[in-house]
């Protein structure tokens, strides 16, 4: 069964763009190092550029597990704390997955 996991963030306005590179590079080897991990995007709200939402989807509890003790997601984690304002995270399985 697949699970998704849904974030939204809003991310201190002078630290957007050093956020943008660090969750594409997050994004990046989470699909190329995990193999759990089949969809990770990165979506950035035009109208607000601090507005960030995540869309990721994985094999199973296990492999979110993995990714939450991945060292590229302990350093995204430890850098980028401090430059979120808030932040939303859902879970969901995937229907007819």
């Amino acid at each position: 069964m697949t699970h998704a996991l849904l974030f939204d963030f809003q991310i201190h306005p002078e630290r957007a763009e050093a956020f943008a590179e660090a969750i594409a590079h997050n994004a990046q080897r989470s699909l190329g190092d995990e193999p759990g991990c089949s969809r990770f995007d990165v979506c950035r709200d035009p109208a607000d550029p601090g507005a960030f939402f995540l869309y990721e989807l994985y094999d199973d509890p296990a492999a979110i597990e993995a990714h939450l003790a991945a060292p590229h997601f302990l350093a995204f984690d430890a850098m980028t704390r401090d430059w979120v304002v808030r932040k939303s995270v859902r879970t969901r399985v995937l229907v007819g997955a």
